[in-house]
């Protein structure tokens, strides 16, 4: 007589890094100054100027929240981050893209990323990667204000998902030459106010009324800060070492989803299709 076969054993979770040896993940974000990466078994986020090459030949491959030359970000990434993944090992790798970047940046961005040879690439809104890295309460509508060198981002998040943004093409690299810092934050305002008069529900108020999370390197300057706050009327609150606070919501993301038992397969993140 041949006896029924035992119950399978469940599949074995990963090990949190850095004591996994398994595989390597990889968090990055990309922007038009300044590319940032997190790389498991490393402390230290890696934080340099998003240029094709060092030097006074360097062009800018990433501008305004546009890939604009796909071969030189691919040729960017392998130059930073080339020699410091195993010789063969496949990364799990996490990707902040725009909000409004949609699937054009997407797929330009997979394009340039195939160079590090990744197992698998996820995507997510680097507006939720910041509230991911300020520990913030998703479960209420929150408005996320990303201000970049070049890009300015407002986002609204409900139960974490992207349900409106807006951007301008302005940032704080533009307030260095005859643009004061009260044209960005009237930007700001009039995005927000479109937001307000096309929502048929409270959850833009709500969101204000609760308070803006601000991220970027805009965040790094009190003068926007105070005119944020009283242009909308409402309290601005900074995420604590806001210029790196994507990277750092990524890798937390990246963390969670190598943990998973899945994570050899695992589509796009959170980022609407």
């Amino acid at each position: 007589m041949t006896s029924a076969p035992g119950p399978r054993p469940p599949a074995a979770r990963h090990r949190p890094w850095p004591w996994c040896r398994q595989c390597t993940g990889l968090a990055l974000d990309m922007g038009s100054a300044r590319t940032r990466a997190w790389m498991s078994g490393r402390r230290s986020i890696l934080d340099v100027p998003t240029v094709t090459v060092p030097g006074d030949s360097a062009t800018h491959p990433v501008q305004r929240g546009t890939i604009v030359d796909t071969p030189g970000t691919a040729r960017m990434l392998n130059r930073l981050l080339g020699h410091r993944l195993p010789r063969f090992g496949r990364p799990l790798l996490i990707l902040t893209t725009p909000v409004l970047g949609g699937i054009t940046y997407r797929a330009e961005a997979r394009t340039a990323v195939e160079v590090l040879r990744p197992r698998t690439v996820l995507t997510v809104p680097t507006a939720r990667a910041v509230a991911v890295a300020a520990d913030t309460d998703l479960t209420r509508p929150l408005l996320v204000l990303d201000i970049g060198a070049h890009l300015t981002e407002v986002t609204l998040l409900t139960d974490g998902a992207v349900t409106d943004a807006r951007h301008t093409a302005l940032g704080t690299g533009d307030l260095e030459g005859r643009t004061p810092a009260a044209q960005l934050t009237d930007a700001v305002g009039a995005m927000v106010t479109a937001m307000l008069d096309q929502d048929r529900t409270s959850q833009t108020l709500d969101a204000l009324q609760r308070g803006v999370l601000l991220a970027g390197g805009g965040a790094l300057r009190p003068d926007i800060t105070y005119h944020l706050s009283r242009r909308l009327r409402a309290p601005v609150r900074s995420v604590p070492a806001p210029h790196t606070a994507a990277v750092r919501g990524a890798a937390r993301l990246l963390q969670a989803a190598h943990a998973h038992p899945s994570a050899t397969g695992i589509p796009d993140m959170a980022h609407p299709h």
